[in-house]
């Protein structure tokens, strides 16, 4: 088939994530295209994805509306990789198939940035937004069209910090106007967001081959769960919603990264202290520990979905969440989760608080002993977080800890008794009688 997407990354997740939905559409019938992939950086997949043409398996294993699955996907729409650091010719020519019409990119959160090391000149730039911008020149200079760009970075507005980035490159490499003008009016860039644990090459793959009758180096393993969210609408030219994928095109990512970060990073946040301080190590193990599963509950339906907009698809969200962290196949560690928590309270649950003083004048229990096990957590247990940020909780006061505006973005000494009476109940109680007390 002809190529018709690049692919920015040889990583597991778009394997995992973007390679499937494809392979999804080709055994549909529904898009006749390949996927050619760039590696992004030194030292990626490169050269074992050419030996296997490609091809590879992908598992889709957890739990699907109630029923523990485990699906094996051939992924065959991969012709190719393409190596810019070994091959930059082969790479430029990319942009002379006029059949070329997506470009999908996963490059880490920090791929998507301005370096001013990069030059034009270099073969190729070391920043992704510079290879991307070096790509486009080649394009623009044969008169043929742009390109729809779908960013998977896990940064907020991706496809327009991405854009940025191309037209400073173009700026500063005096690539001229009527290039910025092409990059402005030919092509989209899209703002996305996406949602699926990719779990990789599995711990069992030893097993898995027999199924598969041979080894397989690229094999990688998922969540059957999908959401992805782009701004704008392409479904005419790659028909994601009628293959039937948990696709939306929409006016505006922003409600539906609300709805993430507030139900699923929101409920890792509120329950990661009380797991860990009650000595359970995973996320599958406090789902499976009655007591820590209802608290969970509480924070979840009692607190924070009243104050999203009352939709199905925020229901059908969260009812997938629990089961998402209920996955037998996914060990995901509280110490893990944990790292750099402060940050996380204060973008994750802090607005929820917010939002439930506003609504009922009160504060939300269940979600303000998060906030005391966090505080106690630090106090008396290494952590991995900003060391300023560390050092502020270990060293000062409650009063403090919540009026330091630096660790919240606000004061939050109008919690003080509440916080105090949580942790107070932890260290002369235990803290599974606190936790019936936030529950209460």
């Amino acid at each position: 088939m002809k190529e018709k997407i690049i692919q920015f990354g040889t990583g597991n997740f778009l394997r995992g994530f973007f390679a499937d939905f494809v392979q999804t559409l080709r055994e549909k019938e529904l898009f006749d295209g390949d996927i050619v992939i760039v590696q992004p950086t030194k030292g990626g997949k490169s050269k074992l994805i050419n030996e296997a043409d490609g091809n590879y398996n992908l598992y889709l294993r957890g739990v699907d509306k109630g029923e523990q699955v485990c699906t094996r996907r051939e992924i065959t729409c991969v012709s190719r990789c393409v190596d810019p650091y070994n091959n930059y010719d082969e790479y430029l020519a990319l942009a002379k198939n006029p059949d070329l019409r997506f470009i999908v990119s996963n490059t880490t959160e920090a791929g998507i940035e301005f370096n001013k090391k990069c030059n034009f000149e270099d073969r190729p730039a070391l920043s992704f937004p510079g290879k991307l911008t070096q790509l486009l020149y080649q394009r623009y200079l044969r008169h043929l069209p742009g390109f729809v760009i779908l960013p998977c970075e896990l940064i907020s507005d991706n496809g327009k910090a991405l854009k940025k980035c191309v037209l400073k490159y173009a700026a500063v490499w005096e690539l001229g106007e009527d290039f910025s003008e092409w990059i402005e009016n030919e092509n989209t860039f899209c703002n996305t967001l996406v949602d699926r644990i990719v779990t990789g090459f599995p711990e069992d793959a030893r097993e898995l081959y027999k199924e598969i009758g041979r080894e397989d180096k690229l094999l990688n393993t998922a969540e059957p769960y999908h959401l992805w969210v782009i701004e704008g609408d392409f479904e005419n030219e790659l028909p994601l919603k009628k293959a039937g994928l948990n696709v939306i095109w929409s006016d505006d990512v922003a409600p539906y990264k609300k709805m993430k970060v507030r139900i699923l990073n929101g409920s890792h946040t509120s329950l990661v202290f009380p797991s860990l301080i009650c000595g359970v190590e995973t996320v599958k193990q406090s789902l499976d520990d009655e007591q820590l599963s209802a608290y969970l509950n509480r924070c979840l339906f009692d607190t924070i979905l009243p104050l999203l907009e009352d939709k199905d698809e925020i229901k059908d969200f969260a009812a997938a969440v629990l089961e998402r962290f209920a996955n037998p196949y996914i060990k995901h560690r509280w110490q893990a989760i944990s790292l750099n928590s402060v940050s996380k309270f204060k973008e994750r649950v802090l607005p929820s608080i917010e939002d439930y003083i506003l609504k009922n004048d009160a504060l939300p229990k269940p979600l303000v002993f998060a906030l005391s096990c966090l505080i106690y957590y630090y106090k008396n247990n290494p952590v991995q977080d900003n060391p300023d940020a560390v050092i502020s909780i270990m060293t000062g006061d409650l009063e403090q800890i919540l009026a330091d505006s630096s660790l919240w973005g606000i004061d939050l000494s109008a919690m003080k008794n509440l916080v105090e009476k949580g942790i107070t109940l932890i260290e002369t109680e235990g803290v599974r009688k606190a936790i019936d007390w936030a529950m209460a």
